[in-house]
């Protein structure tokens, strides 16, 4: 916990946008549009780590931050603001999970 004693689920994001959104209708009938934002990595860890970045996907739920999402080109720079979340799936191989952002905000800084 926080020195305030509230608990804290917030991500901010100010990274490249790599490929273009992937819309999906769910068979709930909700729409979601899929981003992935590469994000480099700073730091005297990122020197020593193999990786260079992180690649993180992004999930927009909202009607408003889906219409954003879907208007990005790649190589936009955006600023991404959410929570983290884990989705539990079922792949090939069985029961699966992948942590993600959840987007209540996406705003282009620059093409």
């Amino acid at each position: 916990m926080i020195e305030t004693g509230e608990w804290a689920n917030e991500v901010r994001l100010v990274g490249r946008v790599s490929g273009s959104g992937q819309e999906r209708e769910l068979p709930s009938g909700d729409e979601v549009v899929s981003l992935r934002i590469v994000v480099p990595r700073t730091g005297r860890r990122a020197r020593k780590s193999a990786a260079s970045v992180d690649t993180i996907d992004v999930a927009c739920w909202t009607t408003r931050v889906r219409r954003t999402a879907l208007s990005l080109a790649d190589g936009d720079v955006v600023q991404v603001e959410g929570a983290l979340r884990r989705r539990f799936f079922r792949a090939r191989s069985g029961a699966a999970s992948r942590y993600e952002v959840e987007a209540t905000t996406v705003r282009r800084v620059r093409t």
